[in-house]
């Protein structure tokens, strides 16, 4: 009880010495404040990153946990993939192919579905031939078709809402809905690429399935051509144009013969890893040896370099800091040469060192923690103006809400500072003699 009566004098009494001698606590919060809000920038900076960074990552691989199989292609592989998920919410089966989608026999202007910032740079037109030995490309003789008001897409077709493992931002529109029976006409979901693909080009609403350079396979004059409906976009952190739809319907436009070539892959929860074993069985020894599990870590992956970039920033934003303190000890050490006898008098009428020492303290520690509550209100108002004036033009910046990792690290950084700052004042104040008192 004796150190909580102690503690509360201590605080009352600086407080009282902070009101006394306004300017000067405002110009040592002036030299604080820049150390404290540099740590809380550095802080907010590396959560926001942290998490822009995991937020890409987790739309092109997965969120950490997800396990993903890829199964080889086959007669029995999509197939195969296809039929263990069906039914299931923990899985979600997806292949992919090319598709042609505007103006029929046109050389689309990205040829193998590059993205848009290249359109119209292809070279000569190749092919890929493979013998026993190894795979080469060929220029071929024959002359395109010109090109057109036609691009080249990724087509991937998903049996389920992939979105609960790869977090796809929906933009307009509305997803898939995988409830009812499939449609002759797949609806489609473009991602920005393909959305810009769409706007750029006037594209019609005419969709071949398969490459243009698959010869006799689909694609090919003569192939079936889908009519898709665009139902939303979405973006899905990746730079080629892709449209999503419904597994079973693509399957509609895809011959059986073409499947058997298109690779799978699997994505899951972990507690749905129990599908593998009846996979392998369906797919057979020699394929089943081809299949590749992974489970997405990404936090790992990344985060020593995360680190390493944040400690490179927390030694420079320390270096600021240390100015800040330095002015505080100036200023502390002035205080206390002018209140010697002051002190002193405390001293003759019983105040413990301890006590004297508590005050000098507490008053630094409460000009820390003013300081820190004024670099985190600027550091929310900087945050709020940022998403505001640049949001528009940076996703990353929309609807961000002020780490709270960066208050705490404000906090501490002010309290830390309020101490180094205070412990010398501190220290020479609880040894004023009390024979000092004779000078009054």
């Amino acid at each position: 009880m004796g150190l909580s009566g102690r503690f509360r004098s201590a605080v009352v009494i600086g407080g009282q010495g902070i009101r006394a001698r306004k300017l000067r606590t405002f110009l040592s919060m002036i030299s604080l404040f820049l150390g404290v809000l540099a740590v809380v920038a550095v802080q907010a900076s590396s959560v926001l990153a942290n998490r822009a960074l995991l937020a890409d990552i987790e739309m092109s691989e997965g969120k950490d946990g997800t396990v993903v199989v890829g199964v080889p292609p086959g007669p029995k592989g999509t197939s195969s993939a296809l039929e263990v998920v069906r039914g299931r919410t923990d899985a979600v089966a997806s292949f992919s192919t090319q598709a042609i989608i505007g103006e029929p026999g046109l050389t689309p202007v990205n040829p193998g579905g590059m993205p848009l910032r290249y359109a119209d740079q292809a070279g000569p037109q190749t092919r890929m031939i493979c013998d026993g030995r190894s795979c080469y490309t060929e220029v071929s003789d024959e002359k395109p078709p010109p090109r057109g008001n036609t691009v080249e897409v990724l087509v991937v077709g998903i049996t389920g809402d992939i979105r609960q493992f790869r977090p796809f931002q929906l933009e307009a529109g509305s997803w898939l809905d995988f409830g009812g029976e499939p449609s002759l006409s797949p609806r489609i979901v473009l991602n920005r690429e393909a959305t810009e693909a769409f706007t750029r080009y006037q594209l019609p609403a005419e969709m071949s399935i398969g490459s243009a350079y698959q010869g006799n396979g689909p694609g090919a004059p003569g192939a079936p051509h889908a009519t898709p409906r665009v139902i939303g976009t979405v973006h899905d952190g990746g730079f080629q144009p892709v449209v999503y739809v419904r597994a079973d319907e693509l399957l509609n436009w895809i011959p059986a013969e073409a499947l058997e070539s298109q690779s799978a892959s699997l994505t899951m929860a972990p507690a749905a890893a129990s599908i593998l074993p009846t996979l392998r069985a369906k797919l057979g020894p020699e394929a089943a040896g081809q299949l590749y599990t992974t489970t997405v870590n990404s936090r790992e992956r990344i985060g020593g370099q995360l680190d390493m970039m944040r400690w490179i920033f927390y030694g420079m934003a320390a270096l600021v800091l240390l100015i800040g303190v330095a002015g505080i000890l100036n200023v502390g050490l002035a205080t206390v040469g002018e209140r010697v006898e002051e002190f002193a008098l405390r001293r003759a009428v019983g105040t413990p060192r301890l006590l004297l020492a508590g005050i000098v303290l507490a008053e630094t520690l409460i000009i820390g923690l003013l300081t820190a509550a004024a670099a985190i209100a600027a550091g929310v108002v900087g945050l709020k103006l940022a998403s505001e004036l640049f949001g528009a033009n940076r996703p990353t910046l929309q609807n961000v809400d002020f780490p709270w990792e960066a208050g705490v690290a404000g906090v501490v950084a002010g309290l830390v500072a309020g101490v180094l700052g205070g412990l010398f004042p501190a220290i020479r104040a609880a040894r004023i003699p009390i024979a000092t008192v004779m000078r009054a």
